[in-house]
């Protein structure tokens, strides 16, 4: 009996299970730090920014912890995790020690994810500025605004419609780094930014490499609405992804 024709069958089927073993080990080795440390203003989301994304890890195989303590950035701590989330982080949160550690762990290849009020701390620290790449100055109250998603290939944007309406508390900044790849923007004429409104150029969400690293950063997610919204979490999703390596 002729069996050449199944060798090809058999081959495929040994690819097949290498390629899934190896995808089963990329994503068990992949671990994430949620860091929600507050100082200043504590959003009531925190909590269910949590749930969103422990969630999101079961669902998509990689690890994740979480911690109010400062105390674990430090470089042995830090070198376990692949990217380090700052969920609604306010206000002076790490001491220079730890500073130090953080800016360490970015050299040497880490990445950063900050949701929201992570552009809402640590304005004595330039470096961290960079990094999360904008400093909140004021926001007017929630409202419904329209947003422009200006890169639809990215990972974290490419399901988003190019008009994205959806309500939130929307920042304004008072300062915004000059090497950022902008994924969405906010229309000002969509709604009422208060005085400290910022023009036809107000970033929303973006991306870049920054001192070793990779950093992404959205302004959505003030809202415990927010992490029970399907596109949201997508996005925010996406950007963990990024951070994480990943392009598809």
């Amino acid at each position: 009996m002729k069996t050449f024709g199944l060798r090809p069958f058999f081959t495929l089927l040994i690819i097949l299970a290498m390629v899934s073993i190896n995808d089963a080990v990329y994503a068990k080795g992949k671990k994430v730090l949620i860091f929600c440390k507050t100082s200043g203003f504590h959003h009531s989301s925190i909590k269910e920014g949590l749930k969103a994304i422990f969630q999101l890890a079961k669902e998509n195989k990689f690890e994740a912890d979480s911690t109010v303590d400062a105390a674990k950035f430090t470089s042995a701590n830090l070198k376990q995790y692949n990217a380090v989330i700052f969920l609604n982080t306010t206000g002076d949160v790490l001491n220079e020690e730890q500073q130090s550690a953080f800016e360490k762990y970015i050299q040497a290849g880490g990445a950063f994810v900050g949701v929201h009020a992570a552009t809402d701390c640590e304005y004595n620290w330039p470096w961290y500025g960079n990094l999360v790449g904008a400093y909140f100055s004021s926001h007017p109250s929630q409202q419904e605004a329209v947003l422009n998603v200006t890169d639809r290939k990215h990972i974290s944007t490419r399901h988003l419609p190019e008009k994205y309406k959806r309500k939130d508390e929307w920042y304004n900044f008072k300062w915004v780094a000059k090497d950022l790849n902008i994924l969405i923007s906010i229309d000002e004429k969509t709604y009422n930014p208060g005085s400290g409104k910022m023009g036809d150029v107000h970033p929303m969400a973006w991306y870049h490499k920054y001192d070793g690293g990779r950093a992404f950063y959205t302004e959505l997610g003030h809202t415990e609405a927010s992490y029970t919204e399907p596109l949201f979490l997508n996005h925010l999703l996406g950007g963990i992804k990024y951070a994480l390596g990943e392009k598809k």
